[in-house]
């Protein structure tokens, strides 16, 4: 399953590089309202600082559960178990792997 290990490594690259990207917008964020007394609720030029943060904070969860996902993928590759349903122990269709890769249901288990 080499295609499946290095596929699974290339969306952990990106995943870990989306979360840094993310953790990394939320401490400049920050920083730059440290210390501001700004009404940035009331600002009709800009986004306010609730949205953003609502945002980038949505971003940073949802590229942490996606590296969650794939590192628990690659967790069941080395244990010989990737690819097959851990709602009915069948095989996963590998179309449903190749559309998302770190499954670990079949579609009807899933559903």
């Amino acid at each position: 399953m080499p295609d499946q290990r290095e596929n699974l490594r290339r969306l952990r690259a990106e995943a870990a590089a989306r979360a840094a990207s993310a953790a990394s917008a939320l401490q400049a964020l920050v920083h730059d309202r440290e210390g501001s007394n700004d009404d940035d609720e009331h600002d009709p030029e800009g986004v306010t600082l609730s949205s953003e943060w609502s945002r980038l904070s949505g971003l940073a969860d949802a590229a942490a559960a996606e590296l969650r996902q794939v590192d628990d993928a690659l967790a069941r590759l080395e244990a010989g178990t990737y690819g097959i349903c851990t709602g009915c122990g069948n095989p996963i269709p590998a179309a449903r792997l190749e559309v998302r890769p770190f499954a670990d249901q079949c579609v009807a288990c899933a559903a």
